[in-house]
């Protein structure tokens, strides 16, 4: 299982960005195209780990949107995206985030207290972004049944355990050694 996932992961360039190895793939940036069966094998992953007795599926814009839609084409429970801009409509919040290439703030709309949801992103690296959202989440009176970041790198699931006390599952756990991505384990292993 995840065989498309890892072949992919592991054809990844790699672009230096000052001191972060950021690497180029179609689940965390869309390029290069995505192969249907990757995203067949993430929602079948993501259906078969998290909790989906939820109202909604929250995403983060952008790369979590087309792994949401899938999952909600799955499931038919329907999903709403964490925006990088403000629309201005009643109820909605903002959060501030910082990872460890940069920092924004993020908008919420159509989240109501109570609400169980499962929070989907592509990646976990610094914990800044998921660190930021969950406390924010959970200030709204969200229900939190599940987060998932299909890629982990880094520290950034152990820190946003350490300040939240929520954990994350991570689909694929890699790492860039020597300028190549290694997939270390996966959620199936």
């Amino acid at each position: 299982m995840l065989e498309e996932v890892k072949k992919s992961l592991e054809a990844s360039p790699i672009v230096k960005k000052g001191e972060y190895n950021y690497f180029i793939n179609p689940i965390s940036d869309g390029v290069p195209a995505m192969d249907p069966r990757i995203l067949r094998e993430l929602t079948l992953s993501v259906y078969k780990h998290a909790d989906l007795d939820v109202d909604k599926i929250v995403a983060v814009e952008a790369m979590g949107i087309h792994l949401a839609t899938a999952l909600s084409l799955a499931t038919d429970i329907p999903f709403v995206v964490i925006r990088k801009r403000s629309y201005g409509l009643e109820g909605e919040f903002e959060v501030y985030q910082e990872t460890g290439y940069g920092s924004s703030n993020l908008y919420i709309n159509d989240l109501h207290e109570g609400e169980k949801i499962l929070l989907i992103d592509d990646v976990v690296s610094t914990g800044g972004t998921l660190t930021a959202l969950i406390r924010t989440l959970k200030d709204i009176g969200l229900d939190i049944k599940s987060i998932v970041a299909v890629i982990e790198k880094g520290e950034g699931k152990e820190i946003v355990k350490r300040e939240t006390g929520i954990d994350i599952i991570s689909i694929v756990k890699l790492d860039v050694i020597d300028g190549k991505v290694v997939v270390e384990k996966t959620v199936e292993d």
